[in-house]
């Protein structure tokens, strides 16, 4: 099931697409219970089966729920609004080190990102005017689905609820000032997570996956989700081992190679670039760059 947070009417909320092609509003219908997708993501089974039988029910009418409003008529937010915490990985794939010069990692680069550092699908990522290095990075994004501590490889996969595209927009004079990636990485509004949340269950093995990120209509990164250096069940155990994973938890788990500043010459974001992250069976992330 693919999942979104999005606004209607200046309300929040979210839910899923109706086989009519409008939208289906399940924060107003379990508003009390449920009001975010990451309570639903937490929620427990007995929750989880009265949505479901609402989506395949509707009120009890038989045939399925039909959308509530048109897709047209919201807006796309980030599909977890609320995240405890959002991991960033640097450096996994192999291709992307070399590109940059950097020794292959032997135990994954780690950095944080805050919630207000990206946006959702079709929302401007912003050029901030204190650089004209702006970067992208198409990334898989890893949803947390349990809490957990000290989790073994072969178990992580039950930790996962779903996966995500997001460009980890990144300012690279600003991450080069130390030797901390932090400041380059949470410019406002810099990066983007999205459309939507696919339900673990949809997805058997990521590894399958193919992104591919595109600028301006033209193919900039392509690389298979096995080409990770730290697999995603390797950064769970190993993230896991030294913080606790909530619910929401958001993982993003590094760029393939291709990145801008490695061009020659570099190939900057520039307002009005148009840039779209495809992840295969999530669907596509796609932003407008605009001058903050």
């Amino acid at each position: 099931m693919k999942l979104i947070s999005f606004s209607h009417a200046n309300r929040e909320s979210w839910g899923t697409y109706a086989s009519d092609g409008g939208v289906i509003d399940l924060g107003a219908e379990f508003i009390n219970s449920l009001p975010t997708l990451k309570d639903y993501i937490e929620s427990d089974i007995k929750n989880k089966n009265r949505v479901n039988d609402y989506l395949r029910t509707g009120f009890g009418g038989g045939g399925g729920k039909t959308s509530d409003f048109p897709y047209k008529d919201i807006k796309l937010l980030p599909p977890i609004t609320n995240p405890h915490k959002i991991i960033c990985v640097g450096l996994n794939y192999k291709k992307h080190a070399e590109e940059t010069g950097n020794p292959i990692p032997t135990k994954p680069i780690l950095f944080p990102r805050w919630p207000e550092s990206h946006v959702g699908h079709g929302q401007p990522m912003l050029l901030p005017r204190e650089s004209k290095f702006f970067d992208y990075e198409g990334e898989l994004a890893v949803i947390i689905g349990k809490h957990g501590r000290r989790i073994k490889e072969d178990e992580a996969y039950d930790f996962v609820a779903g996966y995500s595209c997001y460009n980890e927009g990144s300012v690279r004079d600003w991450q080069r000032h130390s030797s901390q990636y932090l400041p380059g990485k949470n410019f406002y509004q810099s990066g983007s997570f999205g459309p939507c949340l696919i339900t673990a269950d949809e997805i058997v093995n990521p590894n399958e996956l193919i992104l591919e990120t595109r600028l301006n209509g033209i193919i900039v990164q392509k690389e298979k989700i096995s080409d990770l250096i730290f697999s995603i069940p390797q950064l769970i155990s190993y993230i896991s081992t030294y913080t606790e994973i909530y619910p929401g938890d958001v993982i993003v788990t590094g760029t393939p190679s291709g990145v801008g500043h490695a061009k020659v010459p570099p190939q900057w974001l520039k307002e009005g670039d148009v840039i779209e992250v495809e992840i295969t069976k999530i669907g596509i992330l796609k932003n407008t760059i605009k001058s903050d």
